[in-house]
């Protein structure tokens, strides 16, 4: 056998996972892919949603913006270009509910538009996942879920790798809903209703992700 040859098989192979019900992925946990393979591309059919969810500072906009070749509608975004545009000394609280209110508007347009569309969530606010169920529904969409779960730790280091703070406040929050989500897939071995696929990946797992594709059905 040529040596090229041989070298190729010797190279891990890439698995693509087209999501269907609960994949754990997180280290520890029962693989859905097979042993030796990482799952490195993630693909979804063309018309569907997909939201990311996860701690601040979990890697959800990083993961996003690397990876998903899809229009994106992220709060985190929006964040930042309004901090261009205001003075460094002003805090976030004063002018995040601005920055709520024009990201929820970038939603509603994107999610109406139709089309491939990955969200970014905040998790605190469950009404909005199930608006976003509801809405995919009555276009005939599937809505798929990817949970970034990261330490309370590793979430801080990820707001100071940013150079920004979460209150402790709004963080307990957060752990709180990330809590109750870890807690709903665990109790069920099911995605949250609504959702036609769940993905969990711990930092590592999501490192090893190269893409996040809407591919023709």
């Amino acid at each position: 056998m040529p040596r090229s040859a041989c070298a190729a098989q010797a190279r891990p192979a890439a698995a693509v996972l087209r999501p269907r019900g609960l994949h754990d992925l997180r280290r520890g946990h029962v693989e859905v892919v097979p042993a030796g393979v990482s799952a490195q591309a993630l693909h979804y059919r063309a018309e569907d949603l997909l939201i990311v969810s996860g701690l601040p500072g979990s890697g959800k906009s990083t993961l996003m913006r690397r990876c998903i070749r899809a229009p994106l509608v992220d709060s985190q975004q929006v964040r930042e270009e309004y901090a261009a545009r205001l003075p460094g000394w002003l805090p976030y609280f004063v002018y995040r509910p601005l920055v709520r209110a024009a990201h929820y508007r970038r939603l509603r347009r994107a999610v109406l538009a139709g089309g491939p569309l990955a969200v970014h969530d905040c998790g605190t606010l469950p009404w909005v996942r199930r608006w976003l169920g509801r809405a995919a529904a009555r276009q005939g969409r599937r809505v798929h879920l990817i949970v970034l779960d990261a330490s309370a730790d590793e979430a801080r280091g990820g707001q100071r790798a940013r150079g920004q703070r979460v209150s402790a406040y709004a963080f307990a929050r957060h752990r709180e809903s990330a809590r109750r989500l870890r807690g709903r897939l665990a109790g069920t071995g099911e995605p949250p209703a609504g959702c036609a696929s769940a993905v969990v990946l711990d930092r590592a797992g999501a490192r090893a992700v190269r893409e996040i594709v809407f591919v023709a059905s």
